[in-house]
């Protein structure tokens, strides 16, 4: 299918109230959908245009004439107004179309004249149809026959900074009395307007969405850089429809005296604190009667007004909080929800590359549009593709990692750039001085969860540095535990627990025993990398590491040749990282026995799983150490 390029009219429906004749359809519902599906591609395709793409019950259309577009729509809501539907169940569509440029990303349309036909989608009821300014210039003096314009006068829509004119097409025989547009107009707000696209997320809002359904808190915890903000703000906008008292923001970023809170929550509702009346109770007699979505931004930095939260839910059975945080509030009631980096397309180094496939990956694309602002001419080959995969893997799939690493494509194409990303903390430095001051590099947004840590957990952070491949309690323990150079124990549990808590590790998986691992997104262990280098305590807490993984090679060496086989090999399997880390640092330190050790104690391992010619390698430049040292 050949997508127009240039001046084209956009066409999105959906269909409104869906999820109630679902319900009310059950396995008939296929049938309705398949019907009204087919109405729109008849009269879609009769007036020359292409359905670019459908997702559930909405229809996503391109035509090359705006005249065309508009004829299609009248005809295609006329034909469903007039087909006979099941009683209760009749398909109501809501239609926006819009006129602009369509410039294409793979085989879809990318830029903000798509996101803003569907936006005016969005914003109509069933039966409706909305055109832009742009759309009605082309066509008000070739309308269907019979069909009107009705003003209806600039509305701000969801994530587009500036008003929209619109006007609704009024079609004989079909329904033209509808109520107030969708508008965020429609609902008191202060959400700030993305100023970039918003990327991906899909599954993420809607489980969101779910959650503040069931729970009057949802916090949204995750390290500096993943998105919880972005995350927060898109959400609110999707549910503002849901607050007939609107939906709320509140940057916390500024503030480190928890006392402070109720003021800010007061400043953007305009609730003033009054001689006679605390703010706090001021606050509880706005939100009575209100039902109303606070997102409080930033909340980390002042987890002790938790009561505060705590109170004002109390005191409001109208008032939903979703809050932003390194960290859980742990208030009764609370659900938190992680936000995880992007997923990342697997590029195998062998085969070919798929570019519609590399596309399709949220962080992929995330990397393209942002890369795009900074260089609109960018053109991706097949290898162009592969290094942009390779960033975003090398970045983990952090936003802000890689909106700070698309931003170099104006100097540097991608290839380049991957090149130059030996230290993704020291090339990725942002000249954007819009930004708040803790994003303006990724090492600022690391810095600042690192700053609010204590010093044990500072300390700990840093040694946990050392593992590559995760780590469960027990090796953690064994390697940084242990005081160093007058330095005291950690109480690893507990610094773990915290480090968790604030983001700065993560859960990711459960080993072969039933046991946690524990890991570091990767570049934040750089960074903690650097941290242990300038504790001074590197080269101890290395020793201790490699002697962690000698002591677990030669305890799992008796066992690879008996009945516990397969436990042992799992073991190896989850630890394999780490112990070509020790091996590395045996031969970088010149201790050669010591890597001869393992070496001997794994061989089973590595002949068992498949790792022979990596083992070989390991043991050959080991001998040749242990015999230039005799």
């Amino acid at each position: 299918m050949r997508l127009p390029t240039g001046t084209v009219t956009f066409l999105f429906t959906d269909i409104e109230g869906s999820t109630r004749i679902l319900q009310q359809a059950s396995e008939a519902f296929g049938a309705l959908l398949d019907a009204h599906a087919a109405i729109i591609r008849e009269h879609v395709t009769a007036r020359g245009g292409t359905v670019v793409s459908t997702e559930g019950d909405s229809h996503f259309c391109v035509f090359t004439s705006a005249s065309s577009a508009v004829a299609a729509t009248a005809g295609l809501q006329l034909a469903l107004t007039e087909h006979r539907w099941p009683s209760g169940m009749e398909i109501r569509v809501r239609v926006g179309l819009h006129t602009g440029e369509g410039r294409l990303g793979g085989d879809d349309y990318v830029g903000l004249d798509v996101n803003r036909a569907a936006r005016v989608s969005q914003a109509g009821h069933g039966g409706q149809i909305l055109l832009t300014n742009a759309t009605r210039e082309l066509v008000r003096a070739d309308l269907p026959e019979g069909a009107t314009l009705h003003d209806l006068g600039r509305q701000r829509l969801k994530d587009l900074a500036a008003p929209e004119h619109l006007f609704q097409l009024i079609v004989p025989g079909v329904p033209s009395v509808f109520p107030p547009l969708r508008s965020i107009d429609a609902r008191p707000n202060n959400l700030p307007a993305d100023v970039t696209s918003f990327v991906g997320r899909v599954a993420e809002i809607t489980a969101v969405r779910e959650l503040l359904t069931g729970h009057r808190l949802v916090t949204l915890t995750g390290p500096g850089g993943t998105g919880k903000t972005r995350l927060g703000r898109r959400v609110a906008w999707e549910a503002l429809g849901e607050f007939d008292d609107g939906a709320w923001f509140v940057d916390l970023s500024p503030i480190v005296d928890p006392n402070l809170v109720a003021s800010a929550i007061g400043q953007v509702l305009e609730v003033r604190e009054q001689p006679d009346r605390p703010l706090v109770d001021a606050l509880k007699a706005h939100l009575a009667d209100r039902r109303i979505l606070f997102v409080l931004d930033n909340l980390e930095q002042v987890t002790a007004a938790g009561p505060l939260v705590a109170d004002l839910l109390a005191s409001a059975s109208g008032l939903r909080v979703l809050a932003t945080s390194r960290v859980p509030l742990h208030i009764y009631g609370e659900q938190e929800y992680p936000v995880l980096p992007l997923a990342v397309p697997h590029v195998d180094p062998d085969a070919p590359v798929d570019v519609a496939s590399l596309v399709e990956s949220e962080a992929v694309r995330l990397f393209i549009e942002r890369a795009r602002a900074a260089r609109p001419d960018l053109r991706l080959d097949a290898d162009d593709a592969r290094a942009v995969a390779e960033i975003c893997a090398r970045l983990d799939g952090l936003p802000l990692a890689i909106e700070l690493a698309a931003a170099r494509t104006k100097l540097l194409p991608p290839r380049a750039l991957l090149q130059r990303l030996d230290s993704a903390l020291t090339l990725l430095a942002s000249t954007a001085m819009d930004l708040p001051p803790r994003q303006r590099t990724l090492r600022g947004a690391i810095d600042w969860s690192y700053d609010l840590l204590d010093d044990p957990d500072r300390e700990l952070f840093a040694r946990l540095a050392v593992f590559r491949g995760g780590f469960t309690l027990g090796t953690a323990e064994s390697v940084a535990a242990g005081a160093i150079d007058g330095r005291p124990a950690l109480d690893v549990m507990a610094g773990i627990e915290s480090l968790l808590d604030k983001s700065l590790l993560r859960a990711s998986q459960t080993d072969h025993a039933g046991e946690v691992r524990i890991a570091m997104l990767e570049t934040i262990r750089e960074y903690a990398l650097e941290r242990l280098a300038a504790t001074g305590a590197e080269d101890a807490i290395r020793r201790r590491h490699a002697d962690t993984f000698l002591a677990l090679a030669e305890a799992a060496e008796p066992h690879l040749t008996g009945a516990d086989l397969a436990q042992w090999l799992d073991r190896l399997t989850h630890e394999h990282d780490d112990v070509r880390a020790a091996l590395s640092w045996a031969i970088e330190t010149g201790e050669a026995a010591t890597g001869l050790r393992i070496g001997y104690a794994v061989w089973r391992f590595w002949h068992q799983r498949g790792h022979l010619r990596e083992g070989r390698d390991w043991l050959s430049r080991l001998v040749g150490l242990a015999g230039a040292a005799t």
